[in-house]
This record gives structure tokens, C-alpha cells and sequence, in this order.
């Protein structure tokens, strides 16, 4: 293998379980976003885009999904022989395997991998966020400090500092100590969960750590220990758009400030492109009585209906008479005939059947997930059936083909679920 400078590690096997029923069957990288975009696109543009053109994804989790939207990774121009994008899943290494047990001990069961490229720098990043970032800038930044690790910060609210990981450094912007949700947080500098290390400081750390820690974790154990290590630790400030989309609400939240009249988060910048594998559909289509406004409709849409301040995927049928209003539709679901859709998620491959109302009523938490589904918004799983003329109120949760029977007097009240098979809720 040719010798590369910087090669990019996506760790991509966590299940998001704050996601509810939008990860039973897939990781959180894999969801849909944006129309016909996933998650997974935007740390993957960001590297292409970057000048950095060997990755490996580090899947875990139900990849079965993300594995064939990567592919070979034609879409990011990765499709080369030496780099590109490589699929790394936990494997058995002579007479035993081992999950991924942690952030960092998915980078050390994979050193074999990294050293195949001799990189002098490794660039690990999460894929749950949106954001468009120039990694290389980063990088020249750490050349520039000698650093032996860099990491990207976001300022945030003082006041919100106890609930993440915390950089505390110098003027200059020399980290010298590191606090997990501290209680009485010193700065207002997040850790990203970007990092770019130089490669043999940190293969001397993992493997170092890795006898002390199973389930080592570069917050945990690898950070802190290369403090202590007196290593040269540097914060890089990104003062971009940047969004969690780890929660239902996150998540319904990111992709309505899309559709503003001056978005925050601009998809369409020639410059720095937003790549995915996006087949050859046909246009979309609006009827004579169609009304769509402030919406994203992807390729292959047929609306007849009306849509208002929502996200279409691809081939969505809207059907006459249907009204979907603040909505994440995605790919090749339909919505019969004069129904009326309010704050809702539908997962891919769905069919909602005629006449039904979905997210009307009091916002009353879901009985079985209060902690997931709170905040007025229903989601339905994806290759789920909704019968005709049923009511469906807020925070619920459908899974499964269901009929009449399984809506007591045609309503599922507020709260409610309706599960047709065991599910991640």
C-alpha cells in the first residue's frame, strides 16, 4: 500500500437507541436525513471533500443497511485500490473475537488496518452529526502546535456544559485538563468527538490502554492518559453549524431547519458537496391539485395532496386529499387518500392507509418509552401498515403491519404503541 499522510475512522457501530424504532433494523448512520441523504453522507463528504480518500467504517451494530449504501463507495469517489472506503466489523482473531467494546478498543482491534498505510496521522471521528468541516484545516493545525492530539470543540452555553465533555486549556489553546459532564464546568469548550492524533503516539496509548481497559474509550481512558503522559494536547475551535441528531427531537428539529427560507445548513453548495448513493430515479411529480410549500421532495415523488414545512425522501406518494404538515416522510412510503399527518416521522417502506389522523390530541409522554417519545412527535416504523380511518394521537409508536382490530374503537390515544413484532421501542 502507498504511504498516506492521514487516513479517517468513522466509528459507525453505535445503535442510537435515543432513536427509538428508526434503529430496530438499521444503525444510526444508516437513518435517513434530509430527503435522500443518511447520516453516515456528511462525515464521509467531509473526508472526500477534506482531500482525505482512505477510510475504514468500523460497523457494529444491524450494518447490514449501512454496508450496502457504503458499497464500495462509488458516490465519495473511494472506489480506489489503494485507500478508498473499507468496511471494518468485528472478527475473529486466531481462536477468539470480540465485539467493540468501546470507542477506542474498536480503533485497537483495527491497528493492523491503520498500519497497512503507515499514516503519520489518524483522524477518528464519530457519524451522528451534521456538519460540513475541513478536516485539513484541522490538520495543518496540529502540525503547526506538534501535536501529539488535536480535538474539535464547539462552544456552548455555560449552562449546558454539564452534560458534555468538557476541554479545559490554556490561551493559547493547550488542553491540560479533560472533565466528563463536570458539575461545576471551569470552560464552555465541548469535545466534537473529532480527533486527530499522531499515529504512533496513538498506537502506544491504545495498546497500552488496552491491558488496563477492556472497554477503553478515548474520553474515558485514552485522553486523560495521554494528559497525564504530558503529550502535547491542543483544542481546534469549530465555529460552524453543527447538530446532534442522537434524539427524536434532535432529529425532527435538524431536518426542519432545512426547509427555512434561509437555511443555517445549505445542501446545495457546489463547493463543498453533500455525496450519497442516490440511484437513477425519475423527476418528481405534482398534480393539479397539489399544494406544496417550505418542503424538500426528493426524486421521484408523486404528490396530489398537500405538503407543508416537510421532508420528502425519495418516491413518496402523497395521495388527493391528504395533508402532511411538519413531517419527515422517507423513501417509497405512501399516505392515502384525505389523510392528515402533524408532526410525524415515517420510516421508509411505509403505508398509511386512507382517512387516518395521526399526531392530534394532548401530549402525553409514551407509556412505554417516556424518556424517547415526549415531545409531541409520532414516528412509525419503517415497512409498517396504518389501516383506514383510524386516529392517532401524540408521542406513539406503530410497528408492524396492523389492522382495525388493534385500534380500540379506531383510535390509539396519546402515549400509545402498537407493535406487531418485538421491537427496539
Amino acid at each position: 500500500m502507498r504511504k498516506k499522510d492521514m487516513i479517517g475512522m468513522l466509528l459507525a457501530g453505535g445503535q442510537g437507541s435515543r432513536l427509538g424504532v428508526l434503529t430496530t433494523n438499521k444503525a444510526k448512520p444508516a437513518v435517513f436525513f434530509g430527503g435522500q441523504y443518511r447520516i453516515i453522507d456528511f462525515p464521509m463528504s467531509n473526508c472526500i471533500n477534506s482531500g482525505v480518500d482512505t477510510i475504514g467504517v468500523l460497523t457494529q451494530y444491524q450494518p447490514l443497511s449501512l454496508n450496502k449504501h457504503i458499497g464500495i463507495g462509488i458516490p465519495w469517489d473511494m472506489d480506489r485500490k489503494n485507500g478508498g472506503v473499507t468496511i471494518l466489523s468485528p472478527h475473529v482473531k486466531g481462536e477468539s473475537g470480540d465485539w467493540y467494546s468501546g470507542t477506542a478498543n474498536a480503533i485497537f482491534q483495527n491497528i493492523q488496518f491503520i498500519d497497512e498505510f503507515s499514516p503519520d496521522y489518524v483522524l477518528i471521528l464519530g457519524t451522528d452529526h451534521i456538519y460540513k468541516m475541513d478536516y485539513s484545516e484541522m490538520l495543518r493545525f496540529h502540525q503547526e502546535n506538534n501535536c501529539d492530539a488535536t480535538i474539535a470543540v464547539l462552544e456552548v452555553p455555560l449552562e449546558e456544559a454539564s452534560r458534555m465533555g468538557i476541554m479545559n486549556t490554556y490561551e493559547n489553546g493547550k488542553v491540560y485538563e479533560f472533565e466528563e459532564k463536570p458539575k461545576n464546568p471551569k470552560s464552555n469548550l465541548a469535545s466534537m468527538g473529532i480527533y486527530i492524533f499522531t499515529w504512533s503516539k496513538l498506537k502506544e496509548a491504545l495498546i497500552k490502554d488496552n491491558k488496563i481497559h477492556p472497554d477503553s474509550d478515548f474520553g474515558k481512558h485514552i485522553i486523560p492518559m495521554m494528559l497525564g503522559n504530558n503529550d502535547t494536547m491542543f483544542a481546534f475551535r469549530f465555529k460552524d453549524y453543527w447538530r446532534d441528531v442522537g434524539t427524536i427531537e434532535a432529529y425532527w428539529e435538524t431536518n426542519m431547519e432545512l426547509i427555512k427560507t434561509l437555511p443555517a445548513f445549505n445542501l446545495y453548495e457546489d463547493f463543498w458537496k453533500i455525496y450519497t448513493d442516490a440511484a437513477h430515479q425519475p423527476p418528481s411529480y405534482t398534480g393539479p391539485e397539489s399544494d406544496v410549500k417550505l418542503s424538500i421532495t426528493s426524486c421521484g415523488c408523486e404528490i396530489y395532496g398537500k405538503v407543508y414545512n416537510s421532508v420528502l425522501g425519495p418516491e413518496v406518494t402523497i395521495e388527493d386529499g391528504a395533508v402532511v404538515t411538519d413531517s419527515i416522510i422517507m423513501e417509497k412510503c405512501s399516505i392515502g387518500r384525505g389523510s392528515r399527518l402533524n408532526r410525524v416521522i415515517v420510516d421508509s417502506n411505509t403505508k398509511i392507509g386512507e382517512n387516518v389522523i395521526i399526531g392530534e390530541g394532548e401530549n402525553i409522554p409514551n407509556e412505554l418509552k417516556p424518556d424517547v417519545y415526549f415531545t409531541g412527535i409520532t414516528v412509525i416504523a419503517e415497512n409498517s401498515v396504518v389501516p383506514d380511518n383510524v386516529r392517532i394521537g401524540l408521542n406513539c409508536v406503530i410497528s408492524g403491519i396492523t389492522d382495525n382490530s388493534m385500534y380500540e374503537n379506531g383510535e390509539l390515544k396519546s402515549g400509545g404503541s402498537v407493535c406487531q413484532e418485538e421491537v427496539v421501542l
